[in-house]
């Protein structure tokens, strides 16, 4: 049975991010090269993966190249890099989705690229990226940026566990 999988900000083709997130790369190629093995590595071809956004930095080319290369069926849900291309760019480059917002997920799920307020009475998890190596505290809030997941896609099973008592699931 096919799996769904998170992740965000990739920044494929970002140099910079290296230094500013202290990524363990020496290089945005090897960079690019070790995120896409560690993609494909969990992500199987029937599978799908929700990019929570800020996904590439490159022309329509290479993005589309690296698109092509990894596993599974992708949605991006664009995040504040990616948003100065239109949604037809995103659908040019390989994604079979594209969400210009955040969307509700399995009822429960707001995913989202930015996190979004939330409260103690508000019904949703927020599952967002963009903070990259920060993280908020508490059960309302997954951060799903490849820093903390060793640039790996987390499945939603696994995020699911982690706020959903098993008796709930």
């Amino acid at each position: 049975m096919p799996k769904v999988y998170m992740i965000s900000d990739h920044h494929f083709g970002h140099k910079h991010i290296i230094d500013f997130e202290s990524r363990p790369f020496t290089d945005a190629e090897e960079m690019t090269e070790t995120m896409i093995e560690r993609w494909n590595a969990v992500v199987g071809k029937e599978d799908r993966v929700i990019h929570l956004g800020d996904f590439s930095f490159l022309n329509m080319e290479k993005t589309r190249s690296i698109v092509s290369r990894l596993n599974g069926s992708k949605m991006l849900i664009m995040g504040n890099h990616d948003r100065g291309r239109s949604r037809a760019w995103w659908l040019e480059a390989g994604f079979q989705e594209v969400s210009e917002h955040g969307i509700i997920y399995n009822g429960f799920f707001l995913l989202s690229h930015e996190p979004m307020y939330m409260n103690k009475h508000m019904p949703y998890v927020n599952i967002h990226g963009h903070i990259h190596g920060q993280k908020y505290e508490g059960k309302q809030y997954i951060n799903v940026c490849v820093e903390h997941w060793d640039y790996t896609p987390i499945s939603f099973d696994t995020i699911k566990a982690m706020v959903v008592p098993n008796e709930e699931q």
